[in-house]
């Protein structure tokens, strides 16, 4: 036999050893056992203690293992993998207890009764009620907000990536970066200091408008991105046919990031949708039921949740309301997430083949 063919029957040696793909669950496995006996010979009560423990030693163990068998090299990409991973759960933790909690006590009194019924003439400290008055106020508050601030605040994002240009746009922009991180109670005090100079009483809309204030920034900005990734191609394609620029913007540029742009306006409701402390502020809360958000005080979820709990001391009825509330508003929102996916996926590009 040549010496050729012996050579092709060698077994290739280009591939590095690797470890099996079960290797992470295995090392977080004993990472996890590992730390709980650590914690317990240490005598550390607290989870959180057992959890970081755990993760420090899964991450060492990572990086000993994957050094030994597939190298330094290796073993670094591992480590940050490890590290996202980790940083991954200790994110994952508080939100998944938050929801089990909301939920395991939000769902004593949340029922058809307690969603189609206010609070009347029932004392905080009784059992009984709903928040009928509180959804009515909160839709309605949301829902004026939106038709302001969504408006505003698309046309605005229109301009500052269709026609912005110099010291305006600079300044617009400017201003729109300091408006997204002001605190909602300024936007609450700007609001009550018209209010006082008119004389008004507290009513709904009026909390409208300081939602519409918070409201506006981030749908500006969402808005912006999403018109800069519309491709110049299908402007100038459609400026090239003699198309005028605000019929472009129209039929090209706005229907190809609708999906964008309706993701964000559906976010930014999200966002003022369990703000408080304008509410409190401007529409005062109201147990009972008001339909005119133009006139009188108002209820509001987020009000009526931070009501429940704070006025009534010890009073369990109280609480278990305002944990139903809660899970409603949690839902609320989850619902307004989930429209927003499906309608940024309907609206989508279709890629043909």
């Amino acid at each position: 036999m040549s010496h050729a063919a012996v050579t092709d029957k060698r077994p290739s040696t280009l591939r590095a050893a690797s470890l099996p793909k079960w290797t992470p669950w295995v090392i977080a496995a004993g990472s996890l056992a590992l730390g709980i006996g650590i914690s317990a010979a240490a005598g550390l009560q607290s989870k959180i203690q057992w959890g970081l423990i755990a993760a420090v030693l899964f991450i060492l163990g990572t990086y000993g293992i994957a050094a030994k068998v597939e190298g330094r090299r290796q073993a670094k990409d591992r480590v940050a993998t490890s590290l996202v991973w980790v940083a991954f759960v200790v994110a994952v933790i508080p939100l998944v207890s938050l929801v089990w909690v909301t939920i395991s006590r939000g769902v004593k009194v949340l029922n058809v009764y307690f969603l189609t019924h206010s609070m009347g003439v029932v004392a905080d400290s009784e059992p009984g009620g709903g928040i009928y008055h509180a959804i009515i106020g909160s839709l309605e508050q949301v829902g004026l907000a939106t038709l302001i601030g969504a408006p505003i605040g698309v046309m605005t994002a229109i301009y500052l990536v269709e026609y912005g240009r110099g010291r305006l746009a600079s300044s617009i922009t400017f201003f729109v970066d300091v408006m997204t991180g002001i605190p909602s109670i300024v936007a609450g005090l700007f609001i009550l200091s018209l209010m006082l100079i008119f004389k008004m009483q507290p009513f709904g809309f009026a909390g409208s408008l300081a939602l519409a204030i918070l409201m506006m920034p981030v749908v500006v900005r969402s808005t912006e991105e999403m018109l800069k990734l519309v491709p110049n191609e299908l402007r100038e394609a459609s400026l090239a046919l003699g198309v005028p620029k605000w019929r472009t913007i129209l039929k090209v540029v706005l229907p190809t990031s609708i999906g964008g742009i309706t993701t964000g306006v559906m976010l930014a409701i999200a966002r003022i949708a369990g703000e408080t402390a304008p509410v409190l502020l401007l529409v005062f809360g109201n147990p009972f039921i008001n339909n005119n958000p133009f006139e009188g005080a108002q209820a509001s979820l987020p009000l009526y949740i931070y009501q429940q709990y704070s006025q009534s001391a010890g009073a369990n009825a109280a609480y278990d309301r305002a944990w139903a509330a809660s899970l409603t508003l949690i839902a609320f929102v989850m619902i307004l997430n989930l429209v927003a996916r499906g309608i940024a996926r309907w609206k989508a590009p279709k890629s043909g083949r």
